[in-house]
């Protein structure tokens, strides 16, 4: 039985991927779980799945847990202490933002193996994590469904085949509204998406597609692929994931439901293949449509290409101020279209004279991610100013 951590696991990724253990008991076992504060849910995962540890990383109390036998851990650095002593095999990473970062490489260095859904590890340090992973021959699988149709794809292709990848996007909340009124959107206008059901940041990222910028930065490092052979389109139904198109012209999909259990199941038995429950699609009666996306409108696609073309820190100041300006949304500082106009405002900056340039470590790309947060919000108290 594989022995499994999961991170998050009270958020969307957590939830799903419990499911997929709940229907295959005999295959694992869960050795830990984490939540920041919903407490409440982790103590009910705590008395299904009987974990030897969990780990509580916000403000939320240990009380509840009097009959827990295991180990309780506190705060950010009991998670990753909490990584580090258990036996595991397998690390589900589904904290949301920058907070995955260090649990994400302490889970390699402590020889487990990850299942990633958290796309800020490789977006901010994509080629020293990629770079360590490899080194101490640790097994990185992406959980996003885009990255993981990704991943199957291009195990099934020869390389030297391969043209260029695409990733579809649903477009969000705003697909079909006119981006001339996208300025007084509320966020629970944001948060109605149209096909997949996830956490409030992520769901607010495709709205803006924000959420694709970060999956093209992940996919530039993660598949060593140039962003010249990246594209984006836009596609309704979410049944088609992502595709790759060979040199001959031919385009090869992954297709399925958008059920975040399959790309799971697949990171959970990898490199097995075993029958799953899920995804299973009936192509009939059934449309796809695809569309460009507009670029004035989905403001966030381009900035991610200018970050990843730039490099060094610029997609750590890409991903720290897009996670700002959207908390910033959500508490009515700015309107939805502040969201690029933040990001924008602090890709400009000369970086290179702010932080100089990484040196490769992890200690680096912490200190530029305070630099590019400390930055975003001086453009956000200077806006407030402005008004």
């Amino acid at each position: 039985m594989k022995k499994i951590i999961i991170l998050g696991s009270t958020g969307s990724i957590g939830e799903n991927t419990l499911d997929v253990i709940r229907n295959h008991r005999d295959s694992f076992i869960i050795v830990g779980l984490s939540c920041h504060t919903r407490v409440a849910e982790l103590l009910a995962q705590t008395e299904e799945f009987k974990p030897r540890a969990i780990a509580i990383t916000g403000p939320g109390t240990e009380l509840e847990f009097t009959g827990f036998p295991g180990k309780i851990y506190k705060g950010e650095a009991g998670l990753l202490d909490m990584i580090v002593d258990l036996d595991a095999d397998i690390v589900v990473n589904g904290i949301s933002g920058a907070k995955g970062l260090l649990p994400s490489f302490r889970a390699i260095e402590s020889g487990k193996d990850c299942a990633l859904a958290n796309k800020e590890t490789i977006v901010m340090a994509g080629p020293l994590f990629l770079r360590q992973a490899s080194h101490l021959k640790r097994c990185i699988v992406p959980v996003d469904s885009e990255h993981s149709g990704l991943f199957q794809l291009l195990q099934q292709l020869d390389k030297k085949r391969v043209a260029g990848i695409i990733i579809t996007a649903s477009g969000g909340a705003f697909r079909c509204m006119p981006k001339e009124k996208l300025h007084t959107v509320t966020v629970e206008d944001a948060l109605k998406h149209p096909t997949w059901n996830m956490g409030k940041k992520i769901t607010i990222d495709s709205a803006t597609l924000g959420n694709k910028g970060l999956e093209v930065i992940e996919a530039h490092y993660l598949f060593s692929m140039p962003l010249s052979k990246i594209k984006v389109v836009i596609h309704p139904q979410s049944l088609v994931h992502s595709l790759a198109r060979t040199i001959d012209g031919c385009l090869f999909a992954q297709v399925s439901e958008p059920d975040m259990r399959m790309p799971i199941h697949y990171a959970l038995f990898y490199p097995d293949a075993t029958p799953s429950e899920y995804g299973t699609l009936d192509l009939a009666g059934k449309e796809f449509s695809f569309y460009p996306v507009d670029e004035e409108k989905y403001g966030m696609l381009s900035l991610a290409y200018r970050a990843a073309g730039a490099g060094e820190a610029y997609p750590v100041v890409y991903n720290a101020a897009n996670e700002i300006a959207v908390e910033a949304f959500i508490s009515g500082q700015i309107p939805f279209t502040g969201i690029p106009y933040i990001v924008e405002r602090a890709l400009e900056k000369e970086w290179e004279k702010i932080v100089g340039s990484i040196v490769g470590s992890i200690e680096d790309i912490l200190a530029f991610d305070k630099a590019a947060r400390r930055v975003t919000h001086e453009i956000l108290l200077k806006i407030g100013r402005n008004k």
